[in-house]
């Protein structure tokens, strides 16, 4: 069998230089809690947008009372301030807690 350049630029391109996979997870306290961290305020603030956009489509379609609406933009405010706060102790970004959900796009 005769390989072409073809076939073996196709090769070099599917070879991966550096393994996906670690070959050791670190132990290291500080890294596991950021690790850990930075998964929590991942999930947090997917769940807060997510109930920004509904209290939002609720609002628009006229299903709350100007005492909910109240209620509800407070208590999404106390959020998003915890949230910046506890970004703040383990030294994360919006970045960091970016979440690649592909064809969703829920952050538009």
């Amino acid at each position: 069998m005769m390989i072409t350049n073809e076939e073996d630029e196709l090769r070099e391109a599917l070879t991966f230089t550096e393994s996906v996979v670690p070959e050791r997870i670190s132990a290291d306290p500080e890294i596991v809690e950021n690790g850990l961290a930075k998964l929590v305020l991942s999930i947090i603030e997917l769940v807060r947008r997510l109930l920004e956009k509904q209290a939002l489509r609720r609002m628009d379609s006229g299903n709350l009372t100007e005492e909910e609406i109240e209620r509800l933009g407070n208590a999404l405010m106390k959020l998003e301030e915890k949230m910046a706060e506890l970004k703040r102790t383990f030294g994360l970004s919006d970045q960091d807690l970016n979440l690649n959900l592909g064809p969703l796009k829920m952050w538009e």
